[in-house]
């Protein structure tokens, strides 16, 4: 049985462990012009000097027009590339595989930072009309109502995820995951809650589906096959009408075949104001049913917090990865320190070999 120090290779591309740093949005580029800045070099380099097995970007926006907020970080032009070079390069070089999320916000964009109340902005104070979305429905009370995108919209969407694309292997990526979670564009097309479509985009579970496999469909056909193709879902809405753990299953089963290695299984954020119980590892069972029902590779997410916890998802056979934000945010050292709770030996830089415990 695999354990959280055990190395897994994904094609053409070897985790040195089961730690990855989860994408975290960081509200910090400048101008709004998406680019990424030091902060972001800093913020992805220290997990990496930290040794985790791969260090995701946050939520990065494929069109200008589908960012949470003015200051998400960007990769919808060609200018975008060279900032994010520089971060990759500085990552790889720590032994880390760097990997981008692909993201459109959907009917949840135009808001502002989450320290400025993350509500939803006009125009005036820097946000933008309109938003898109499968259907004229607003996330929640005071957000836009969206515009439905049409199905020559749809095709521009598809196309702007296979532009990042080829923006994220020139940049240096070598691992993506494709947004399909928390309520943005692609898990509002999977949801019937938010999706009253009635053409071939929406109504039944084969057509509300449709964006996605074609998303990464036309992906996998310009990122290399030795780079590993990731999915970040919502296992469920937590809603009762809304997408379910077993849909999660059905749609693992479905986009396995078109190129994707690993399911990265989080849940909600289609439906404002619900009840999610909350606790340590409480999404792990949503990895281990999506891994053994549908025979794919997932990734646990959420309030993964202890090394004697991590491990046991790995070894019990709940996921093949761990992927931690918050715990990281605390502390960018955690798979040195985990090693070293579980009696496992990973290389420490050079710089900080003095402060290791011998």
């Amino acid at each position: 049985m695999a354990h959280l120090f055990e190395p897994l290779r994904l094609r053409g591309v070897e985790l040195p462990h089961r730690i990855v740093v989860s994408p975290m949005c960081q509200y910090s580029c400048l101008g709004n012009d998406g680019l990424a800045t030091d902060w972001h070099l800093v913020h992805l380099g220290t997990r990496a000097v930290g040794r985790a097995a791969a260090v995701i970007a946050e939520a990065t926006a494929i069109t200008a027009d589908g960012r949470i907020s003015p200051v998400d970080l960007g990769i919808w032009s060609d200018a975008h590339v060279e900032p994010l070079r520089r971060v990759f390069s500085f990552v790889e070089k720590q032994g880390a595989v760097p990997g981008i999320q692909l993201a459109h916000a959907g009917r949840k964009a135009s808001t502002s930072e989450p320290w400025k109340g993350g509500r939803p902005i006009s125009s005036q104070e820097g946000g933008w009309v309109p938003i898109m979305a499968p259907s004229p429905l607003p996330f929640a009370d005071g957000y836009q109502v969206p515009h439905s995108l049409s199905a020559a919209e749809i095709v521009s969407v598809i196309g702007a995820f296979v532009a990042a694309a080829r923006r994220a292997e020139a940049a240096g990526a070598r691992l993506i995951e494709i947004h399909a979670a928390h309520g943005y564009l692609l898990h509002s097309f999977l949801s019937p809650l938010s999706n009253h479509r009635t053409d071939q985009y929406g109504g039944p579970f084969a057509n509300r589906v449709r964006i996605v496999c074609e998303v990464v469909t036309a992906v996998r056909q310009v990122w290399p096959e030795k780079y590993p193709l990731w999915v970040r879902i919502s296992a469920t809405d937590w809603v009762e009408g809304g997408w379910t753990v077993q849909d999660s299953v059905v749609l693992a089963k479905t986009l396995k075949p078109l190129g994707v290695d690993l399911f990265d299984c989080s849940s909600g954020g289609n439906v404002s104001g619900v009840k999610i119980p909350v606790g340590p590892g409480y999404q792990a069972a949503f990895a281990e049913q999506i891994r053994r029902e549908a025979g794919v590779l997932t990734a646990a997410v959420g309030m993964i917090t202890e090394p004697a916890q991590a491990d046991h998802i790995i070894r019990s056979g709940q996921a093949d990865v761990v992927v931690l934000a918050r715990q990281f945010l605390r502390d960018p050292y955690w798979p040195l320190i985990a090693a070293r709770t579980l009696g496992q030996e990973i290389k420490w830089p050079l710089q900080y070999e003095r402060a290791k415990l011998k």
